[in-house]
């Protein structure tokens, strides 16, 4: 018996949710449900796959993610399940969701969910509940027990799973640049793919100042000094900051508010953000 933990972009306004938790309910009572989030925003692909690497490699091995973010439901895209290199399976579209854990976690094995065995029995003719009647069924399954990897379906070779684009973070000159990968939702720091080990090539310790550019294709949108923080105490409210996250990357906030907001920034592969030791300025 494995935990199944659950994701997705149906919110609770209604009963999507719950029909999921009911389903994996009806496969074995004794299984322990829990949710990742269901407030991925609509559709959005890319975020899915961030909150998944996010939290996927912190579960002990065995655990089952069902990942459902999914604005192909019906279409001839694939559903698939994997076993990362680390020792847990997710179910999920193959729509780029996975990206994330492919590149960062690493795909051991991967399998197209046999959907004439694993979907719920009496689902009828619907194709547009894939999460409750195919994924939540699969997982729940699997996650109790019932079926092993083995039978969720055919094998398919692991780099055939789908990845979104990626722009990797780089370093010319005195400058790293990356993108803006995804917001920390709640305080609206920008969560950024430039590893702290490339950023340290820059020669910075914490308490030096760094100068931050952020555009959008070519835009600039904020250009300005910062500290280097080791957390957010370490300057005044409503100061900016660049620290290191949770995911060993760079970060850039603005201590008890929303950088996002403050700037309107937003996320995604056309959001750039550069970094550079701030020059010394000496005043006469």
């Amino acid at each position: 018996m494995q935990p199944m933990i659950l994701q997705s972009d149906f919110g609770y306004a209604d009963g999507a949710v719950c029909a999921m938790y009911g389903v994996a309910e009806n496969v074995c009572p004794e299984l322990r449900v829990f949710d990742l989030t269901h407030d991925i925003p609509q559709y959005d692909i890319w975020e899915a796959s961030y909150r998944l690497i996010q939290t996927v490699s912190y579960w002990p091995e065995g655990s089952v993610f069902v990942s459902v973010v999914d604005p192909g439901v019906g279409s001839t895209r694939r559903s698939i399940a994997v076993r990362t290199c680390t020792g847990q399976y997710v179910i999920t579209p193959d729509n780029g969701t996975l990206t994330h854990v492919k590149r960062i976690c690493g795909i051991a094995q991967a399998r197209v969910i046999d959907e004439t065995v694993n979907r719920l029995p009496n689902s009828g003719e619907s194709y547009t509940f894939h999460g409750r009647d195919i994924y939540a069924y699969t997982g729940a399954r699997l996650a109790s027990g019932a079926i092993t990897f083995e039978q969720v379906g055919p094998e398919v070779p692991a780099d055939s799973v789908i990845e979104l684009p990626v722009v990797e973070a780089a370093m010319e000159g005195d400058c790293v640049s990356g993108t803006i990968d995804v917001l920390d939702v709640r305080f609206g720091s920008l969560w950024t793919n430039i590893p702290r080990e490339l950023f340290l090539r820059l020669g910075l310790k914490h308490g030096n100042r760094v100068e931050v550019t952020i555009s959008n294709d070519t835009r600039t949108l904020y250009k300005n000094i910062m500290v280097y923080a080791r957390s957010f105490a370490d300057v005044n409210v409503g100061e900016p900051l660049l620290y290191v996250n949770s995911l060993d990357c760079v970060a850039v906030a603005i201590n008890q508010g929303s950088f996002s907001k403050a700037y309107n920034i937003g996320t995604g592969i056309t959001w750039r953000i550069s970094l550079r030791k701030a020059p010394r300025i000496i005043y006469e």
